[in-house]
């Protein structure tokens, strides 16, 4: 059976064990990896980001991960191209790619091959977007996605303020809601041959598992990583500075909170985060999930993935 030129999806929420099982995943499968989490890409966040360590990384191939300085903005537009020109390159060498990551809009826009306008994107009114939401909070920012685009509204949490203002960055600069427009790319074909393998955990043990992460991120140096990068003038307005860990950190280094009221700020930002990423996975139907709480090891949940993936194939013929 021939599975050259295939495009796997490794999704899940954060702490759930999505690197262990990649590169298990990638050997099997003759992959190289395509980093699908768009915070990976800075340079400099490597703690914070559970960024995977070099000595894995000599494992398989991994793409996507440094691209970036910390103070340049990001976002799906770019992110689609980038991961385009990775997969041509990939493909060229005989080898199948492995989509690992948890940042849903990034991962199903990539598989979809979804289309955006080179209007579509504004670095102005997105500056603007994030000073509005600093003096004003992010409640009256989304006040004002309500107003343009109501049903972008009620699926994003007022909270997640990088895509609360993608939404009303995109419908000012192309007149159209962005809802309409993913309505429209989710019509369209993937041009690619695809599979999604989702990772999960019963509920209790993957926030056990994110709280614990954070203990062990604190121990490791992450408010040192985030004070070198305050020092650099990343500021609280930049999207990188916008990831799980450092935006709460920095209100620590300002003065805002103590120490301790930050990393538990963090703990719950972070399951909160899984939540919304379990939401986000859960409506796509082409998911074929493994429960991580019933699989002894990565390795294990690998083989159950490659063998998923064989089926999948079968059932297509």
């Amino acid at each position: 059976m021939n599975f050259k030129n295939k495009v796997i999806a490794l999704v899940g929420p954060t702490g759930v064990g999505k690197t262990e099982t990649s590169l298990y995943l990638a050997e099997l499968m003759n992959c190289e990896i395509i980093s699908c989490d768009s915070m990976q890409i800075y340079k400099g966040m490597d703690i914070g980001t559970a960024k995977i360590a070099e000595c894995e990384m000599a494992r398989v191939p991994h793409h996507l991960i440094d691209i970036k300085n910390p103070n340049e903005a990001y976002n799906v537009c770019e992110y689609v191209k980038d991961a385009k020109k990775c997969l041509e390159d990939i493909f060229s060498r005989g080898k199948n790619a492995l989509v690992v990551g948890g940042t849903g809009l990034y991962v199903d826009s990539f598989i979809k091959d979804t289309s955006f306008t080179e209007a579509s994107g504004n670095e102005e009114i997105r500056n603007e977007l994030s000073l509005y939401a600093q003096k004003n909070g992010n409640e009256n920012l989304h006040r004002l996605l309500e107003d343009v685009d109501p049903e972008s509204a009620k699926a994003i949490h007022p909270n997640n303020v990088k895509r609360v203002i993608r939404a009303i960055e995109y419908f000012r600069v192309s007149g159209e809601k962005i809802s309409d427009h993913n309505k429209k790319s989710a019509l369209t074909a993937s041009p690619y041959d695809y599979v999604y393998i989702g990772l999960t955990r019963n509920r209790d043990e993957l926030y056990e598992r994110i709280d614990k992460r954070v203990d062990i991120m604190m121990e490791e140096g992450l408010l040192d990583e985030v004070f070198s990068l305050w020092n650099k003038g990343c500021t609280r307005n930049m999207t990188s500075m916008q990831a799980l860990g450092y935006k709460e950190l920095i209100h620590y280094i300002e003065g805002r909170c103590t120490l301790s009221e930050a990393i538990r700020i963090l703990k719950r930002d972070s399951r909160h985060y899984a939540k919304r990423q379990l939401t986000w996975f859960g409506r796509n139907k082409d998911i074929k999930w493994i429960n991580l709480s019933e699989i002894k090891s990565g390795k294990d949940a690998a083989i159950l993935a490659a063998d998923l993936i064989k089926n999948s194939k079968k059932e297509e013929e």
